[in-house]
């Protein structure tokens, strides 16, 4: 993936909720525009208000959550853009699906890895708490799973990075000429 040329890709990042994923992305739009790119933030939460707001959180309805945003990501691929996906995609077959819909070699899959506490440590929504309560059903992480990436091509520990150190490995080990 080069960074002079504008060829779309897509950055999907995946985790928990509350591991980053939309703080990440935003840090590392901001970078990329700042480098002349066309960027788009494709973010599940803002998905899920519109586009998808007619699906729930049943396994049927994630992996179509998932297929639409891919079909969505692929269209914006396909016009040039650098699409930066934040979605929870707790399995790992949606996942490979939505590779598959953008093309391998234009998707670059991004875990942030981070441990469930401190992820309800920094909801701010209160989701957690709620799913804890049983306000929430199919929540991921608590009575839902979240299969780990295989093999992502990036792995970030927010936990343990400060955001913009984050984004710098993200966008070191993205876009480095050399890796």
């Amino acid at each position: 993936m080069d960074l002079p040329d504008q060829r779309g890709f897509v950055i999907w990042f995946t985790g928990l909720s509350g591991a980053g994923k939309t703080t990440l992305a935003q840090k590392l739009k901001s970078r990329l525009e700042r480098q002349g790119l066309n960027v788009y933030l494709l973010d599940g939460d803002v998905l899920r208000t519109g586009l998808n707001a007619d699906l729930g959180f049943s396994p049927a309805d994630r992996r179509e959550n998932i297929r639409r945003a891919a079909e969505v990501a692929r269209l914006l691929v396909e016009e040039g853009y650098c699409v930066l996906a934040t979605f929870i995609s707790p399995f790992h077959a949606d996942r490979q699906k939505a590779r598959q819909i953008i093309g391998a070699h234009r998707f670059k899959e991004v875990y942030l890895k981070c441990p469930i506490a401190i992820c309800e440590s920094r909801d701010v929504k209160g989701l957690y708490q709620k799913a804890r309560a049983g306000l929430i059903s199919d929540f991921t992480g608590i009575d839902s799973p979240y299969e780990v990436p295989d093999h992502p091509e990036v792995v970030i520990a927010t936990d343990q990075l400060p955001v913009e150190e984050a984004v710098n490995k993200l966008y070191d080990e993205l876009f480095d000429s050399n890796g």
